[in-house]
């Protein structure tokens, strides 16, 4: 009985150390590529950051926003980051809940989008701003009648809560790279001594740790919900038509776990080829994160309809100015091919079984993540131009938005950023969870807390 038990233990301690060097061997190999890369995401980033110091000094003359159109990509790209942030409570928080073990791969991916997505987010406000030195004054004179002023904290509170989040389930796993990684710099080594807060997984730190990972878990949840439901509100708070809706809340939401889980799709499959991953993103993962899609683009496509039948059905004057505009007008071409290249082929491909392959899947998500992105272009563009009062004796250039080249190297900056984040933290960390993949395949009794 006693050599039975030996061999399990010598067993499950083998499989083990196979699953912490599967993941831990991506961070030794820098590829040739992979530097390439990093180096042309810090160019858009520098070039985004010159442009807006050119911005910041010239003034937001420099973008097409004018007196009608008052906001533009750069707030329609504040709206998209918020949005796909919220894949880290979908993630790590609900489907966690919900003891969706088959999550448990995916959850750090979903994290570090999160992080980087809701971090450009706040980037965006900035860049936005005329004035940014002024923004502290939001927190020391803003009005808490102000959704601006819940805005700010939301996004301030969810940015740390997010990075929390990421932190602690982090902990073992920094651990494990301290005492297990060999030959790396001598500040990544320290790195791991300071951030692995001496963790020796004991049953206490065990504990305290689970404890701390549920809580956290707990709280994300209506942070989550309220940061974009409070964005909603800077719309639907105020009467211009398009935006005064009462449905706004829910429609933000479900968008934003449509557009967040197409953003984890590419992630898996970008970490699963790149890493070599295939023993733990599996087909399996990217047919459930298919199904997963299909369920929250039908809640969306629902308030979709719901968008524009109510107005539809009223047809008041502005109401069908904008509808007709839509539709049929100057911006028809783009809401269709978003609405049906974005949405509905997305939704009926994802119905087969083949088309939640990796391959297919990865194509989809693309669609439905740019689509993501020109929509919230197009809820906040083509409103503007719907006033309470008639656009007249205007310059020519205030008829229309067409961002500038300023607007656009700015926004690919806040792309380049956000994948930065992504890229350097996952050069540092294993993308996937070890101690929690090794729990879920049975290796838990590894752990001191366990035995």
């Amino acid at each position: 009985m006693s050599g039975s038990t030996e061999k399990k233990k010598t067993a499950q301690s083998g499989g083990f150390e196979k699953i912490s060097e599967d993941l831990i061997r991506p961070l030794y190999h820098n590829t040739f590529g992979n530097q390439v890369y990093i180096r042309v995401l810090i160019f858009f980033v520098i070039v985004g950051v010159i442009a807006y110091g050119h911005q910041l000094l010239d003034g937001l003359g420099l973008t097409a926003m004018r007196d009608y159109s008052s906001w533009g990509i750069y707030i329609a790209s504040f709206v998209f980051w918020v949005a796909v942030s919220l894949i880290g409570s979908l993630i790590s928080a609900i489907l966690k809940l919900l003891s969706q073990n088959w999550s448990t791969p995916l959850s750090r991916i979903s994290e570090l989008i999160a992080l980087g997505a809701i971090a450009m987010a706040a980037a965006s406000i900035v860049i936005d701003m005329g004035r940014p030195d002024r923004v502290l004054n939001i927190a020391l004179h803003g009005r808490i009648q102000s959704p601006i002023v819940w805005d700010f904290l939301v996004v301030n509170t969810y940015l740390v809560i997010s990075a929390i989040l990421l932190y602690l389930p982090l902990i073992p796993d920094i651990a494990i790279m301290r005492d297990k990684m060999t030959g790396i710099p001598k500040w990544q080594k320290k790195t791991y001594e300071m951030l692995a807060l001496g963790w020796q997984g004991t049953q206490e730190q065990w504990k305290l740790l689970k404890r701390a990972i549920w809580i956290m878990i707990i709280l994300i949840l209506p942070v989550a919900f309220s940061i974009h439901t409070v964005t909603s509100w800077l719309f639907a708070t105020n009467s211009r038509t398009g935006w005064h809706s009462t449905i706004f809340g829910p429609y933000f939401v479900s968008g934003a776990f449509v557009a967040g889980a197409a953003a984890v799709v590419i992630a898996m499959y970008v970490f699963r080829k790149r890493h070599k991953l295939q023993d733990y993103i599996t087909d399996k993962q990217f047919d459930m994160m298919g199904k997963l899609m299909v369920l929250t683009m039908l809640i969306y496509l629902y308030f979709n309809i719901n968008e524009y039948l109510v107005p539809g059905y009223r047809w008041g004057r502005l109401d069908g100015a904008h509808i007709h505009e839509l539709f049929l007008g100057h911006e028809a071409p783009l809401f269709w091919t978003t609405q049906i290249l974005g949405l509905i082929l997305p939704i009926f491909l994802l119905m087969f079984k083949g088309m939640r392959k990796p391959g297919p899947s990865l194509v989809i998500a693309c669609f439905v993540l740019l689509g993501a992105w020109v929509k919230r272009v197009l809820i906040v563009i083509p409103t503007q131009f719907h006033p309470q009062f008639p656009i007249q004796n205007v310059p020519e250039s205030f008829l229309h938005y067409i961002p500038t080249w300023t607007e656009i190297l700015i926004t690919l900056g806040t792309v380049a950023g956000a994948l930065l984040i992504i890229t350097l933290l996952v050069r540092i960390f294993p993308v996937i969870p070890i101690w929690e993949v090794a729990h879920e395949k049975g290796y838990h009794k590894i752990f001191k807390a366990e035995k």
